[in-house]
């Protein structure tokens, strides 16, 4: 009450708006830091699979690391239901997975804790943290696999409290750890989550003090109002109209049926409507996205059109009507298995609705980027440490090209924003060996400006595995735009004995020592016409 009432007489000071993005951003990043310093997986240590956020007492987004886009723009659905669902106290910590109660995928563990500054009825801030564990349970090695229904996918967890005014719950976290197949390291990883969310509960609390919490909230405010108005400014620098476009996914790992996923964006002079009626009615398989996945693409992709260093907030979003309907692979209803829409259809849900946004802005949209995470997950009893071990990753591929130049080669692009696993890591802590690393020439499309390559990457086993793959622009392949060529489609392979076999794009088996398995990812779709046809027409 006494942020809006200072709001009422005073506006903001610009090099103050400053000051406060940055505090917010400084503390997200820091938890992030924190988080990937005392994990323990390589997934999260290397790969940086994670993401943290500072959030209002409202629930609002103030703040976001620069980490994973597929989760900072979902988190929030984490946030609210963990806000309704429980009645939180100081020293509370909500844990939470399940996609239908704001989660994204089951290995996906969401912490979400209340800051409290003084004695005030309920917290000012949030905090919160994700991070993707390499194991929830499930059928499958790494809780990746192809999966029917969500309860073949892994321990699900509603919002709960593990910590309850500063205690942990043995219970829950009993319960938790003896459902999965790596329990030490689960334990680490949430220990280090726990820790950031601590940490990030101390600055704000140091904020607070330093500047005062009506301030802070007042400043709070006009952070989320200041990002509005930015991307209202986008949306009007945007062409206005209705756009549609349509992408399709090879398959859903139970059949080969493409996917399609249809968006229709209509720009109005200060807001725009994303709608994906049309998309195709949730799968059989697991490649089934929720809402806030949708939601999250929304965001990534519009945010992506701001130049400027722009706060990320939740007032980004305010401008922006998302619908996608329910019951379709884009808002899929339980029990659908939802593992592959968090890391491919949502990489698809941004090729389309850039697809259909390169009509309104031309020269600002780049062609398709490799299009899929390529996730390989793995796991077993390890020959020399007599315990078990699961891994999870992504592979990198060719991006696409733009109007001012290449696309990067080898990189990970759109929704995921990982890094790569070094090899010495991997070799030391897994019974495998990398064979080949290389950049996969060619892959990239051909124009004027040319997609980047992928890459091939081969794994040999040294025991035995179970292994799951989930992948996809195997079939259809990356799109180029005003006449640039479209990227290669990617390839699994398993050499056994010397002999090689193709392998599905979603598919799981058992490779045995010795066994090879070699990734080729996609590469990025070319932007205009190739400079040598482009002399040609000309002629």
């Amino acid at each position: 009450m006494v942020a809006k009432n200072l709001r009422k007489t005073r506006h903001p000071d610009a090099m103050r708006l400053e000051i406060f993005k940055n505090v917010f951003h400084s503390v997200a990043e820091e938890m992030g830091a924190a988080l990937r310093r005392s994990a323990f997986s390589p997934n999260i240590k290397e790969r940086r699979d994670y993401s943290c956020a500072v959030y209002d007492g409202n629930g609002e987004v103030l703040a976001m690391g620069d980490h994973m886009p597929v989760h900072l723009g979902s988190m929030p659905a984490s946030v609210a239901t963990a806000r309704a669902a429980l009645a939180f106290e100081p020293g509370d910590i909500a844990l939470l997975n399940d996609p239908f109660a704001g989660g994204t995928h089951l290995p996906d563990l969401t912490l979400v804790m209340p800051v409290f500054v003084g004695s005030e009825q309920g917290p000012p801030f949030f905090v919160a943290s994700r991070a993707h564990h390499a194991d929830i349970g499930g059928a499958l090695s790494g809780s990746m696999g192809p999966a029917r229904e969500i309860f073949q996918e892994g321990l699900r967890i509603p919002p709960v409290k593990i910590f309850r005014r500063g205690h942990v719950s043995r219970e829950l976290l009993g319960l938790l750890l003896a459902n999965v197949r790596t329990p030490s390291e689960r334990e680490g990883d949430l220990g280090a989550q726990i820790a950031s969310c601590r940490l990030g509960e101390r600055r704000l609390r140091e904020v607070a003090a330093k500047y005062g919490l009506p301030e802070i909230q007042l400043y709070s405010e006009y952070l989320l109002d200041y990002s509005e108005k930015m991307m209202q400014s986008v949306i009007r620098s945007l062409r206005p109209g209705i756009y549609r476009a349509e992408d399709f996914l090879d398959g859903d790992g139970i059949s080969q049926e493409p996917l399609r996923i249809r968006v229709s964006v209509r720009i109005n002079p200060n807001s725009a409507t994303v709608d994906f009626a049309g998309s195709a009615p949730q799968c059989a398989g697991n490649v089934n996205a929720v809402e806030a996945i949708a939601v999250s693409a929304v965001y990534y992709v519009f945010r992506c059109l701001v130049c400027d260093d722009v706060p990320a907030t939740s007032g980004l979003l305010r401008p922006i009507s998302v619908i996608a309907p329910r019951g379709t692979i884009v808002n899929a209803v339980p029990p659908a298995a939802v593992a592959g829409g968090n890391v491919e259809t949502s990489q698809r849900m941004v090729d389309t609705l850039l697809r259909a946004l390169a009509k309104a802005a031309p020269q600002r949209i780049p062609a398709a980027s490799q299009g899929t995470m390529n996730n390989v997950t793995f796991g077993g009893i390890h020959p020399t440490r007599s315990g078990p071990f699961t891994y999870y990753e992504t592979i990198a591929g060719g991006c696409g090209a733009s109007s001012v130049g290449d696309g990067p080669a080898a990189t990970h692009s759109h929704m995921t924003n990982s890094w790569n696993t070094p090899i010495e890591m991997l070799e030391e802590t897994y019974p495998v060996r990398i064979k080949r690393y290389a950049m996969r020439s060619g892959s990239g499309g051909r124009g004027r400006n040319n997609g980047g390559d992928g890459i091939v990457r081969e794994l040999e086993f040294l025991s035995r595995a179970e292994v799951g793959l989930l992948t996809d622009r195997r079939k259809t392949t990356p799109y180029g735009l005003h006449g640039g060529g479209n990227g290669k489609a990617g390839k699994n392979t398993l050499i056994q004995n010397g002999k090689g076999r193709p392998l599905e794009a979603k598919c799981s088996f058992v490779a045995k020592p010795g066994d090879l398995l070699r990734i080729e990812t996609p590469g990025g779709g070319g932007w205009g016409q190739p400079r040598d046809k482009w002399r040609r027409t000309k002629k």
